[in-house]
């Protein structure tokens, strides 16, 4: 199984990718996080936020592995704890399919890609900065998949 997390956002600051690479270092082969970067849309270009966000919702959906369980982030979604995501991490590892979790760019996602995904989740119900979602969401990839094995990284 992989987690693959497509990411609109590219030529991302220095602690962001230092940040996120510690934690997909740390995940273990049957755990593997893939980062798939969809480029975001110009803000120069003059077109509406619904432009740049459509234009983003395609090359999404265009990246997305079709056979993976499509999970788009949004504050409205779901918000599990953390004994909630390594339960259902345990779910989707018994099951085998691959799960994308899908971050949108600085305007968030465009509803065609919500409607797309099986589930919304969301990390918080705080507004966060596209690029550190990713950070936090490997993090709490790694937090669940170390709470599954009983190693002491998560505390109670």
């Amino acid at each position: 199984m992989k987690l693959i997390i497509v990411s609109v956002g590219n030529k991302m600051p220095d602690w962001i990718t230092q940040g996120f690479n510690e934690y997909i270092k740390r995940m273990p082969r049957e755990a593997k996080i893939e980062l798939l970067e969809i480029k975001p849309e110009s803000r120069t270009s003059g077109k509406t936020t619904e432009q740049i966000m459509q234009a983003e919702a395609q090359r999404i959906l265009h990246a997305l592995p079709a056979s993976s369980l499509k999970i788009a982030l949004d504050e409205r979604g779901a918000t599990p704890t953390t004994k909630q995501l390594a339960a259902q991490m345990e779910n989707w590892m018994r099951g085998g399919q691959d799960v994308a979790f899908i971050i949108g760019g600085a305007d968030g996602l465009h509803e065609t890609v919500k409607l797309a995904a099986q589930h919304l989740m969301a990390l918080s119900a705080l507004t966060l900065p596209h690029a550190f979602v990713r950070v936090l969401l490997a993090e709490q990839l790694y937090r669940a998949h170390s709470l599954m094995h009983n190693h002491p990284y998560h505390r109670e």
